[in-house]
């Protein structure tokens, strides 16, 4: 099973084997990089043994708290004097990223905790004989004592959102634990918990005008880029030029004592280079900054190395697997990336979007106008995917977020995976149980904030998050995200609309750090990694993807020459078919060889 998640902790590896415990890690050394901080860890009792993946950054503050004779100087040996003192309630203590397990061998008790916002993975299967846990699911699968067999729940979910949510895996039978909870099990019981949830403790806050939002947020944004800044090896930072980014690096110049180091991936193509921007960044903040240079066809080059990377599929991530193997060769262990930016600060346009439709919302009591608008804009065709979305618009029962958003989000329609696959599904998945879960919660929050709350709850966590984290530590790269810091999350969700709305991209952030972020980066047209993934698909990858469909098309899900189908249509340039919903059967086609997933 470590075996399997070598590439995650290349440093060193270690066991625990007592009765029916067995324990096993592999550690990526950068807080504490002495051979005595290495896992798994016993206390100094001998009465508690840890597992830990991530990072307690507030791991001095805690440790100043606790009544413990420490041998190490780093997060481990904290977390575990710290449970040995207050129990599971220590997690309430800790401000990082983790997924940890601890074993009490006096009480015969076994619990695994996963992080408030859900940074670090944590799988896990269960019957009635066995827990096999890891932070990855191709950890799981290598016990053996798992089948391989594919989760057709599951397929409805990742064909809805190019990724699987909570609880589901791919894999039947294995589970994801929720962000913000933890299982114990002790004499055959098992207790699930949630101990933090994002809407938690949104309204303890006051806004008693901009101005003193803006000093606020500046000062949660500081505070999260110094605790993120915690390491016994030396943190780089992302630098794409953009607003996130730019962000991050000017805050980490303010709070670092040295130089900041930073990386931008630049391309000799003009349409997808940011690099000019980068460098003024760069240049503003004196920073000690790399420009790697690749060339487009890299992401070809690296193509099958990506989705091999792939611990879970997902329809993005490529992207990522190429910047973080770049910024690995170049010797760097830790970097700040600027993700959730967006999330926290309406940057994306489904922000617009939902707005929008919540404003019209008596729209919904009339439904022959509905029709009519529907008609209007949407012309009937087989395989139109955005007319399918729309009429699934003009059912919802009402405006609300959990009805709309869901709807916005996903990348294929309900009715064309049935066009195309025989599995079960009725439409609703667990994003849409998990919003209406919490739906009283989240409309006593602002408008732009229920798309923050929903944004982190679907794409931010089960796509952005987890593609983040496993390209990055399938390169042996740990990606720490200052945006995602659960003090300024909570502060920043209760912010009254009037003070949010952006008057131009992310203009609250913006306003908040300045004179941080010169105009050519704020009002520069927002640009990434868009490459022509669609002409590569039917030229230079066309036999790679198309051995991929023919072999997809003889599972027993996919209805006979449907897929086939769509799959000429799209290389006969029909404007229904998008390149990104071909893409998510060519990815979980190769998963499932990959590993062998019946």
């Amino acid at each position: 099973m470590t075996n399997a998640l070598a590439h995650r902790g290349p440093d060193a590896d270690g066991f625990f084997v007592e009765n029916e415990i067995f324990l096993g890690h592999r550690r990526l050394s950068i807080i504490d990089l002495s051979t005595a901080a290495n896992q798994p860890f016993i206390d100094h009792s001998d009465r508690y043994v840890l597992v830990f993946n991530g990072e307690l950054y507030n791991y001095e503050e805690v440790r100043s708290r606790l009544k413990y004779s420490f041998k190490t100087t780093g997060d481990t040996e904290t977390l575990i004097a710290a449970y040995a003192q207050w129990g599971i309630e220590c997690i309430h203590q800790f401000k990082g990223m983790f997924a940890f397990a601890i074993w009490d061998r006096q009480e015969k008790e076994l619990c695994i905790v996963r992080d408030r916002m859900g940074v670090k993975p944590l799988y896990y299967y269960i019957d009635d004989e066995k827990l096999v846990f890891a932070s990855e699911v191709r950890s799981i699968l290598a016990s053996g004592l798992v089948n391989r067999k594919i989760s057709k729940e599951a397929l409805f979910e990742y064909f809805s959102y190019q990724s699987v949510s909570y609880p589901l895996t791919m894999v039947g039978g294995v589970r994801q634990l929720e962000a913000g909870s933890y299982i114990t099990i002790k004499n055959g019981t098992v207790i699930k918990k949630n101990y933090w949830s994002i809407t938690s403790n949104v309204n303890s806050f006051e806004y008693s005008g901009k101005k003193a939002v803006q000093d606020t947020i500046r000062g949660l944004l500081i505070k999260s880029v110094q605790r993120r800044l915690v390491s016994d090896v030396p943190v780089a930072a992302f630098l794409s030029g953009g607003i996130d980014s730019s962000a991050v690096v000017g805050l980490m110049a303010e709070a670092c004592k040295i130089k900041p180091a930073t990386f931008n991936i630049s391309f000799s193509e003009k349409e997808y280079d940011e690099s000019v921007y980068a460098e003024i960044i760069a240049k503003k903040f004196n920073t000690s900054h790399t420009k790697i240079q690749l060339s487009p066809t890299v992401m070809l080059d690296e193509l099958e190395n990506a989705l091999s990377a792939m611990d879970t599929p997902s329809g993005d991530g490529i992207n990522t697997f190429v910047v973080s193997k770049a910024i690995r060769n170049a010797g760097i262990k830790v970097a700040l990336s600027g993700i959730g930016g967006d999330e926290l600060f309406a940057g994306y346009p489904i922000f617009n979007q939902f707005q929008k439709l919540h404003s019209r919302k008596g729209i919904w009591n009339n439904t022959k106008l509905l029709r009519k608008i529907i008609a209007a804009v949407i012309p009937g065709k087989q395989f139109s995917n955005k007319k399918y979305r729309m009429q699934q618009l003009l059912n919802c029962r009402s405006s609300g977020i959990e009805e709309i958003y869901p709807i916005l989000r996903q990348v294929l329609s309900p009715r064309l995976i049935h066009e195309l696959l025989d599995i079960p599904g009725t439409g609703t998945t667990t994003l849409q149980e998990k919003l209406s879960s919490v739906k009283s919660a989240l409309h006593d929050l602002p408008v732009l904030s229920q798309v923050s709350v929903a944004e982190y709850l679907g794409y931010t966590q089960h796509t952005l998050l987890k593609d983040t984290d496993q390209m990055s530590m399938a390169v042996a790269l740990e990606a720490r995200e200052p945006f995602f810091d659960t003090d300024l999350v909570e502060y920043v969700l209760g912010i009254p609309d009037e003070f949010k709305q952006p008057v131009y991209p992310k203009s609250l952030l913006v306003e908040s750090v300045k004179p941080l972020l010169p105009d050519v980066i704020v009002f520069r047209k927002k640009q990434g990694f868009v490459f022509p993934w669609e002409l590569w698909m039917k030229k230079e990858l066309r036999s790679f993807c198309e051995e991929r469909i023919n072999n997809m098309s003889e599972r027993e899900y996919v209805k006979p020459g449907m897929l086939k189908l769509y799959w000429q249509k799209f290389l006969n340039n029909d404007p229904a078919i998008r390149w990104a919903d071909i893409w998510l059967f060519i990815v979980l086609e190769f998963w499932l060889e990959k590993n062998g997933i019946d």
